[in-house]
């Protein structure tokens, strides 16, 4: 590890760091990026009324968005720790034990089966790569694929490898330098895809679908899910934000690299709709509107036969996957980073050790979730196979308790003060203070609790969403 890579914190020891604010905005927004934009944004702001979907999305990312990232940032850069010494830094009570292993737990839960999708990811881009256009927009090639848990297995275990080699390499000779190119890389990939979408006959209507107002499609869960998007995208409440926190140098503005990474978020998320939403009505037509109501299917199913009976359907397909496995990938990358650096400041590791302790543990859970649709397709959890499971228990109830937990150390350990003085710190601009402090002592816990109880009500059938 250089020197340049390295900060003093308590009782001499030396944490990495980003090396300015670049490689935070790349991280972070990195972070953001994943399957959340590309994939579930596009099929939800379908569903949800599409421009008034967008629209209470944009809000809800410069305001609650806004707030959660500033906030995570401030804890992380404030302490130098990782989220369970972060939150015991401002009191060794129960209550900040909890909220720090509430946030810490979460990221060693959502990785596993988080790269279970990407390894689904890669195995449709080698596919396409080998000229199976045809194949892959069968009536049933996503069900045969995942119903061979050979093929699940290690298509999972190549993505788990490309995830622990970067993380092997450190901050900034891996998260921030792999970070630095898949971005920019990311963000190409998306603008020729939009391109090829939205040139292809009929797909204009697909345009206005995604930018006119669908009023008869909006409801209240159009509100309450459009937050929830915000909180799932933007990769808030993961104990991410506070571990790429404690890595920022201190002359690195705060509000600066939040605003960057809300805007690559955002800009990600519209490129999204942009490359589903029309090239879905250019295929569909009529029928474009349901199909797109589809859901999670829409990527593994939904897009390889649009793919399939279009022009350059091996050239997009190919392009479109590697797009999502490179999201998915900076994606993971977060995830591990974060656990890896629990391990390291809670039970003294060293990185190497760390990585192979929470590697073995990030297989073993990847593989009940690889293996749930096939060999362990008879275990149930609450009635969800292993991947639903970790789905829900992670999404639906832990992280919106750990952005509370967030929103409650602020306000009454870190204070509005103290988040003050650590943003202004040698000068550095809180243009949006009043928003901030507005949002989290009167918006935040309350449409938190919303989304929590909404979110459990949802997966048991009480409501729809």
């Amino acid at each position: 590890m250089s020197s340049t890579e390295t900060t003093a914190v308590d009782k001499g020891k030396k944490r990495s760091n980003f090396t300015g604010r670049i490689g935070y905005v790349m991280a972070a927004a990195g972070s953001a990026i994943g399957l959340g934009n590309i994939w579930r944004f596009p099929y939800l702001a379908a569903k949800y009324g599409g421009a008034v979907f967008l629209i209470v999305y944009l809000i809800s990312v410069y305001t609650f968005g806004y707030v959660l990232i500033m906030s995570e940032t401030v804890i992380g850069r404030k302490t130098k720790k990782s989220p369970v010494s972060a939150f015991r830094h401002f009191g060794n009570t129960k209550a900040h034990s909890f909220g720090g292993w509430i946030n810490a737990i979460i990221p060693m839960l959502i990785a596993p089966y988080y790269s279970v999708i990407g390894g689904w990811v890669l195995y449709y881009l080698f596919s396409y790569i080998q000229g199976e256009v045809k194949e892959l927009g069968g009536d049933n090639a996503f069900t045969n694929f995942i119903s061979s848990g050979t093929s699940v297995e290690f298509w999972f275990l190549v993505f788990a490898v490309c995830t622990i080699a970067v993380i092997f390499f450190g901050v900034q000779n891996g998260v921030e330098r792999v970070s630095k190119v898949l971005l920019p890389l990311l963000v190409v990939l998306s603008v020729i895809v939009c391109i090829y979408s939205c040139t292809r006959p009929g797909a204009v209507e697909g345009i206005k679908y995604f930018f006119i107002p669908q009023m008869q499609n909006v409801s209240w869960m159009t509100f309450v899910t459009a937050i929830g998007q915000m909180f799932y995208s933007l990769s808030c409440a993961m104990g991410i934000l506070i571990t790429y926190g404690s890595y920022m140098k201190r002359d690195v503005s705060i509000e600066k690299s939040t605003t960057q990474v809300e805007f690559f978020d955002t800009l990600i998320a519209v490129l999204a709709g942009l490359m589903i939403i029309p090239a879905v009505f250019a295929f569909n037509g009529a029928d474009a509107a349901k199909t797109l109501k589809a859901g999670p299917s829409l990527m593994f199913i939904t897009m390889p036969k649009v793919f399939g009976n279009m022009g350059f359907g091996m050239a997009i397909g190919i392009v479109f996957f590697l797009l999502v496995f490179l999201a998915a990938l900076t994606s993971s990358i977060s995830l591990m980073e974060s656990a890896v650096s629990t391990f390291q400041d809670e039970l003294g590791m060293s990185r190497p050790i760390a990585t192979l302790t929470y590697s073995g543990i990030y297989i073993v859970l990847g593989t009940l979730s690889s293996l749930g649709f096939n060999v362990l397709g008879g275990v149930k959890l609450l009635g969800m196979d292993f991947l639903d499971f970790f789905d829900f228990i992670t999404n639906s109830v832990m992280m919106p308790i750990a952005a509370i937990a967030i929103c409650l150390l602020v306000l009454r350990s870190v204070t509005l003060k103290g988040v003050e003085d650590e943003v202004t710190y040698d000068g550095a601009p809180f243009k949006r203070k009043k928003v901030y402090n507005f949002v989290i002592k009167y918006l935040c816990i309350v449409f938190l609790v919303i989304i929590l109880v909404s979110s459990v009500l949802n997966a048991f059938g009480i409501i729809k969403m």
